[in-house]
């Protein structure tokens, strides 16, 4: 096998692999999106009297689930995009060095034989960057099927199908109205992602530090790492606390954002739409669906994660299988 061939298979791997996994966790997780755009699109919604109107309602499981087309299709081929360049970006500044600083802790610590990461190890600059820019490209990419989701998810609009949705929304708005509040999108999700990878690489390398201290390396561990009964409940695990760090920190946003892109004409633009926020409803506003955010963000953070690293760490060790058993090419003298 070439190292052409080697390369494009690797790069349509990782596209297809994001793809899976963002499919399925968006599939198990509808409902807690969906109560969360009720929550936060008006400041008199609660977790508990969302889910007695929908739960009282003739179809209670079939309304969890409304909006679970759009959602599967932007949060597959989002997490598609995503992981495809962050990849690509990962591999590139790995080869050459970039973003890298004398004032930046490596993401691999010494006491760190093992690792259960199957991602090229960088800095923590080049973590956050690399994980910034992937998802703010990828974001921009998925923003009418976002805009899309968010308004046949909300009880604002009486939307019948999604054909109709985006029907509506070009009528009325044009194309601007596919990408309205993008501005906190990108604000939200390109400092989550980036603080999700650091968080993420960091506590993987201190949980398998903390796993491999004192112990012998023996058969139950890979020369090429830890095997996946050690490390996928260690990548689980940091996607799940690197997740609620970075949800919370970037929550304001995505509270902006719900506004923005249900009722772009009330609140305008990010600036105007966080003021009005607060002088209507106090700073708490900014925090409204903050637990299911979490919740859910933690989940399919973790899941979309740990099973994307391990088709990403089967598949290598089959490549490097078969590129061990072909017959060298080199002619002998």
């Amino acid at each position: 096998m070439s190292n052409g061939y080697l390369s494009r298979s690797s790069l349509s791997f990782h596209f297809f692999a994001g793809l899976s996994t963002g499919m399925l966790s968006a599939s198990l997780l509808q409902p807690a999106d969906l109560l969360k755009t009720r929550v936060q699109q008006s400041p008199s919604s609660t977790l508990l009297s969302t889910l007695k109107e929908i739960t009282s309602g003739p179809t209670p499981l079939l309304h969890l689930w409304r909006g679970t087309l759009p959602s599967v299709i932007r949060t597959g081929f989002g997490s598609a995009l995503y992981f495809s360049t962050l990849n690509a970006l990962r591999q590139h500044v790995a080869r050459s060095n970039l973003l890298t600083s004398t004032l930046i802790v490596s993401a691999t610590l010494p006491g760190a034989k093992y690792s259960s990461s199957s991602l090229p190890q960088l800095s923590n600059l080049a973590n956050l960057t690399t994980g910034a820019i992937a998802r703010a490209s990828a974001g921009f990419v998925m923003m009418p099927l976002t805009i899309i989701k968010v308004r046949y998810e909300s009880n604002l609009y009486s939307y019948k199908s999604l054909w109709g949705a985006g029907s509506a929304i070009l009528r009325k708005e044009g194309v601007r109205g596919f990408f309205s509040g993008f501005g906190a999108t990108a604000i939200r999700d390109a400092p989550y992602a980036g603080l999700y990878v650091l968080f993420y690489e960091q506590l993987k390398s201190r949980l398998s530090a903390l796993q491999t201290a004192g112990i012998v390396p023996d058969t139950s561990i890979r020369q090429d790492g830890m095997k996946t009964r050690v490390s996928a409940p260690i990548n689980f695990v940091s996607g799940v606390l690197a997740a609620g760090f970075a949800t919370a920190i970037t929550n304001p946003f995505d509270a902006i954002k719900t506004r923005l892109q249900l009722m772009p004409k009330k609140y305008g633009n990010l600036v105007r739409a966080g003021r009005q926020m607060v002088q209507e409803e106090g700073f708490r506003s900014f925090f409204d669906g903050l637990g299911l955010r979490i919740g859910r963000k933690a989940a399919s953070s973790a899941l979309a994660w740990t099973l994307y690293e391990e088709l990403v760490r089967r598949a290598e060790i089959r490549w490097q299988d078969t590129k061990a058993q072909a017959p060298s090419t080199v002619g002998e003298d």
